[in-house]
């Protein structure tokens, strides 16, 4: 969770690295960046709402709006304070997610996903680090999913998986050990190994 500028700048910095931004970009471009605008926007709004004080309610109101806008444009319905890290949206498209959600860092997700509660439950998934969501994938429950876990496209998810595998299918299950490797930007990691070179 954001609760300092630099953390702010650390989310920021990774989401970037995840997104394969070029690192002498400085700013989105006016029209080819809006994937890259909205990660922006939702982790000031996450920033100014997490921290205390007036002039931070102010800006809160004022990025709300903003990341409402930008996600009816681009089909995002994406909560603050959900995402850790190093998140990837891949593509426009309908990608619905609930509050109650947690998603660690470095997660990969693709349009078409749902990740959300059930029969009007509080509980929604726990999501580890390094997780892909393939286009489609429907995560529902109170289910736990553990770190480096590829979900593949149009899976139904509704129980808990441990960590390093592949799942896929209605309902989703193990369809391999293999892990996310291949499909994720382990940003986080990019971020810290390059703050350490300079």
């Amino acid at each position: 969770m954001i609760e300092s500028r630099s953390d702010y700048n650390y989310y920021v910095n990774c989401d970037k690295i995840a997104l394969k931004i070029p690192e002498k970009r400085i700013f989105p471009r006016p029209y080819l960046d809006e994937i890259w605008k909205y990660e922006i926007t939702l982790r000031k709004t996450e920033y100014h709402h997490n921290i205390s004080g007036k002039i931070h309610r102010i800006f809160y109101a004022i990025y709300r709006l903003k990341l409402e806008k930008i996600g009816i444009k681009l089909g995002f319905s994406i909560p603050i304070n959900v995402f850790g890290p190093g998140l990837s949206i891949a593509h426009r498209g309908t990608i619905v997610i609930n509050p109650q959600c947690k998603i660690g860092k470095n997660c990969r997700i693709h349009e078409g996903v749902t990740v959300g509660a059930t029969n009007g439950s509080n509980y929604a998934p726990i999501i580890g680090d390094n997780c892909f969501l393939g286009s489609g994938a429907k995560v529902i429950g109170e289910i736990i999913i553990g770190d480096n876990v590829a979900i593949g496209a149009n899976s139904f998810v509704n129980k808990n998986f441990e960590s390093n595998v592949t799942i896929a299918g209605v309902p989703a299950k193990i369809i391999s050990k293999k892990t996310s490797e291949r499909n994720i930007v382990k940003a986080t990691e990019i971020y810290e190994e390059r703050r350490n070179r300079k």
